[in-house]
């Protein structure tokens, strides 16, 4: 592959990710989750299955640990997460979404849907399944990170 068509690539990804995180926040907010930011959507993606620590979320964000605990400050304040002792660990404390938070991340996973059902309009269901199917090879377990 060229290096012009390399670019051209990473240029429609990029863009692709970018429009799909604006459709998503659009859509979050459209369902009356107010005060947030698409970066708060990374910090739900690591929080939703079990809660993580404010050190695990800065890794998972790509940031240092004083912007995560500015960040689970401001989700906290804001109702979407809550502080807890950590199961397994005394010194620390385990950052999970309240009811709030889990009815925004479902809010959020509907408005991924719409977006996705979208491309399906442009390149069909199976262009999007074959997308799906390229892209879990090429990024398999990777952080959801927002690109700063």
């Amino acid at each position: 592959m060229e290096n012009s068509e390399a670019m051209a690539l990473s240029a429609a990804l990029l863009a692709a990710a970018g429009g799909l995180t604006q459709r998503i926040h659009e859509g979050v907010v459209a369902r009356g989750f107010e005060g947030l930011r698409p970066a708060h959507g990374f910090a739900f993606a690591r929080l939703a299955p079990d809660g993580a620590t404010a050190t695990d979320l800065a890794v998972h964000l790509g940031v240092t640990k004083q912007a995560a605990g500015q960040l689970v400050d401001e989700l906290v304040r804001k109702g979407y997460a809550e502080r807890r002792p950590h199961p397994a660990d005394a010194r620390a404390r385990l950052v999970v979404l309240t009811e709030r938070g889990r009815a925004c991340t479902r809010a959020a996973e509907e408005a991924a849907a719409e977006a996705v059902r979208a491309w399906a309009g442009v390149i069909g269901e199976g262009g999007v399944r074959t997308l799906h199917g390229l892209l879990a090879h090429v990024a398999p377990n990777g952080p959801l990170r927002p690109s700063w």
